[in-house]
This record gives structure tokens, sequence and C-alpha cells, in this order.
């Protein structure tokens, strides 16, 4: 059982992206010391942000603030007072010479008329069939017209594996769907629907890129350690050991780590633990920024590609989301940042060769008028991008989570539950704040992991590790 007054140090935080700084917060303003330890030489995680040297500011990947939560955007609001840019986000599916607005499938008109007749007929006469993969959940849905066009091969391009590989139980709010009387509706009309989904609208510090807010944070806490890898957590012992040899104390420990280097970093656990850490799979991505002169284009700030003429799935126009991104003059200046997938443990390319590619590819879809205009790069390996949804993933968190909470081991954030459903900043930040309420007061956790069951109704579930 837990200690309900833990002394300073007793509460040790693995990770300064955004969950962990979240719970460090809390924990801090709940009157605890908590001691955060990060592997990079700053904060942010998978948010960060990197300066070139020409003075474009770079994400790693497009990071746009967006929540149900309340205390998302109080905490973004906390940290930039009112340096904070709100957006209608515009966003497009590059598909052959046209612009389809997203959500593709609900933007039929926008497709030359024949394609745009088969998509329609497929649609209302999509198979009814047993859902167990994405890709049927996807032809179930939309039928073979839209998932041939826009759906297996832009998905495959992100996530590095077919559809069939996929569950379907991750996609909630992520896939829109589309009900195909106004599909029709739309297509005789001529019509186009932009602006589904939770980041419809979205928010974005108006300087220092997404990753200023949480560098804001960590400034704040009271005690973050730089530069500091994880090589052993000891589940019996509760301590933590260091690569630089210091050996930290815990009562209950926070990770936002990957679940997997968590599970690897443990000195004793049961075999069955291990089997399901190897289960889970991800992607790897290479951010590839290019900055030149020009002028910001205001009527779109993302654009899909589904084909494979082009090497990256995404492009945003950074420039837009602040005009800080850009160095000054703004008004001479665009920045385009492409994403470009890969499965992961594939060798990676070679970066001035992905950039020659990016640039072709920019110049390919008009974005650039040609090479000559780029005056900046920037190319940035993230090893670990999206946890894939894989048929058994759920099954495998649920098995290593129970485990880790049994010895008051809290695994939490993006990699940390390894779900892509709850993936996003403003999760990130809600897990990492409800993880320490729960441990200072046994209050419930608002994100629902696999291994939690339904939630209590009533009596709050203590602060031994265990759920009911």
């Amino acid at each position: 059982m837990a200690s309900t007054n833990p002394k300073a140090g007793e509460h040790v935080v693995l990770g300064a992206g955004p969950c962990g700084l979240a719970a460090a917060r809390e924990l801090c303003r709940g009157g605890r010391t908590p001691i955060v330890v990060e592997r990079e030489q700053s904060a942010g995680g998978l948010a960060s942000s990197f300066t070139d040297d020409r003075g474009f500011i770079w994400d790693l990947g497009a990071h746009v603030a967006f929540s149900p939560f309340g205390d998302f955007d109080e905490l973004l609001d906390d940290m930039m007072g009112d340096d904070v840019l709100r957006h209608e986000r515009s966003s497009y599916v590059v598909y052959g010479d046209r612009w389809v607005p997203y959500p593709f499938q609900h933007n039929l008109a926008m497709l030359p008329t024949d394609e745009a007749v088969e998509c329609m007929v497929d649609l209302i006469d999509r198979p009814r069939q047993v859902v167990r993969t994405f890709d049927d959940w996807i032809m179930t849905n939309f039928g073979a017209g839209v998932a041939n066009r826009f759906m297996r091969p832009y998905n495959a391009k992100v996530w590095t594996v077919p559809c069939t590989e996929m569950s379907a139980d991750w996609i909630a709010e992520r896939v829109a769907t589309v009900n195909w009387r106004t599909a029709l509706a739309n297509l005789v009309h001529g019509r186009v629907t932009p602006g589904w989904g939770p980041n419809s609208t979205f928010s974005y510090p108006g300087r220092g890129g997404i990753g200023e807010p949480f560098r804001r944070l960590a400034d704040q806490l009271p005690d973050v350690r730089y530069g500091r890898t994880v090589t052993q957590v000891d589940p019996h012992a509760h301590t933590v050991t260091l690569g630089n040899g210091e050996r930290l104390g815990f009562q209950q420990l926070i990770s936002t780590i990957p679940l997997t280097a968590l599970v690897a970093a443990l000195t004793d656990c049961p075999v069955e633990v291990r089997d399901a850490a190897r289960a889970l799979r991800h992607n790897q991505v290479l951010v590839v920024g290019v900055g030149a002169r020009g002028t910001v284009r205001t009527d779109w700030h993302w654009l899909y590609f589904p084909e494979q003429v082009y090497p990256f799935y995404r492009i945003t126009n950074i420039g837009l989301c602040a005009a800080r991104n850009l160095p000054e003059p703004y008004d001479g200046h665009v920045s385009f940042m492409a994403e470009i997938a890969q499965p992961a443990g594939t060798p990676w390319p070679d970066a001035g060769e992905a950039t020659r590619d990016t640039i072709r590819g920019l110049v390919r879809s008009g974005l650039l008028p040609d090479e000559s205009s780029v005056v900046s790069t920037f190319v940035r390996r993230v090893p670990l991008a999206y946890p894939i949804p894989t048929l058994d993933r759920t099954e495998a968190v649920a098995t290593i989570l129970g485990y880790l909470e049994s010895h008051q081991i809290y695994s939490r954030g993006r990699f940390g539950v390894w779900m892509y459903e709850h993936g996003n900043m403003d999760h990130a930040v809600r897990m990492g704040k409800d993880v320490a309420r729960y441990l200072l007061s046994g209050a419930e956790e608002l994100v629902r992991l696999p291994h939690m069951g339904a939630p209590a109704p009533t009596e709050p579930a203590g602060l031994t590790g265990t759920r009911r």
C-alpha cells in the first residue's frame, strides 16, 4: 500500500514529454516533489520543436492543439498567455491533379465524374461482413471505390502495414464515416463538406513551435534531469538505474517511455509480459523540412498524399500555423514539413537523398515553383512515431500494464500505453494529470485503458495499483 504522505523523491517520472510533464506538474500541485528523468537534452518528447540555422522552426510532425479536455487548453494558455493562435483547419487530399477537401469520403463531388459514380455505387452497395480488421471496417463503411482510391493506399503508406493486419478497435473519432444518402446528395448538388473531426479548429503557439509550452512547463518543475537514459527498473526493489550510474528509489513510478523499452529494462517479470512486449509494433518517420522563398498560402494547413509517386504521406504548411515559424521577413518565406513513414527497423534513407526526393515532390505537387527557391532544409529521425494497432495489440497492452501496476509502476502516454487512439498531445496530458491524481487521492482516470475494466460508479479505486 502506498504511503499517503510520501517524502520528496518518492515519485519518479520517466520522460519529459507532454504526459510526463503534466504528471509532474500535478504532483507538484499536490505538494510532492517528483524527479523527472529525460534522455534528451530538452523537454517535449514527440512534441518537441527545433530551430534550424536559417531561423525556420520545425516540429516533429503535424502537431496541433485541440481537445475536448478543458484542462489541456488551460495548460496551453497558462504557458503561453495571450500568445496562442486559433485556426479553422483547411486540409485536402491530393488526388491526381485535384485537391479533394478532407475527408475524402465526404467529398466525392470533387472526383472525375466516372470515378465519383463508381465510388457512390460501391458506397451504396458495400459489403456486409463481420468486422475483424481495419480493412473489414473500411469495406463495410465505404465500399471498394473509396477503399482503393484513398483508404487503403493512404493508410498503408502511413502505418507501413496492410490494413488487414490492423484491428478495428482504435478508430473511434480517427476516421470519418459517411451516410450514403448524404454523400449522394452532396454528389448530385456538387457540394463539399470539409470541417469534420475534432481538429476542425485548433490552436498553435504564437512562437517557438509546438514544443514551446512544454519547454516552459519543464522550466517550472523543481527537478528535471536531462541526458539520462534508463538502463534498469527493478519492480521489486522499486529502483531505477540510469546510464550514468545514478540509482533512484521510488515508491510510485510514472513511466512515459515506450512500453517496449520499459519492459526491456525490467530486471524481472513474467515470461508472458516479455512475450506481450514483443508483440507490439510501430513505424518510424523521417521528418523533412523545406524552407524557401515565397509567400505563405492561407488556404490550407496540411495535405494528404495517398499516391506512391510522392515519398511523403503528409505535408504541413507550418508557416501558416505561426508566422514566427519563419525567419524574418515573415512574408518572404514559406516552410513545408514532410513526413515519410517506414517500417520499424528499416535502414534510414540518406538525408540528402530524402531531402532531394521531398523537394522534387513539392515541385511536382505545385507547392514549390522550382528547386532554386529553397533556402534551408531540416531532417530529423523519429524512431518511434506511431504505435500500430495490430490485431493482438490491446490484449498485449492489458497484460503488460496489469503487471506493472501490481508493482506501483504506471505507464502512460502515447507509447506508454501503445494506443494511437489515445496518442494526441491532449490525451497524453490528460493521462499524465489523471494518473498523478490517482496516485494522490485515488481519483478515477478518465482515459480508460485495456487493463482497467469498466469504470467504478462511485468508490475510488484506491492506491494499491490495482483496478476493478
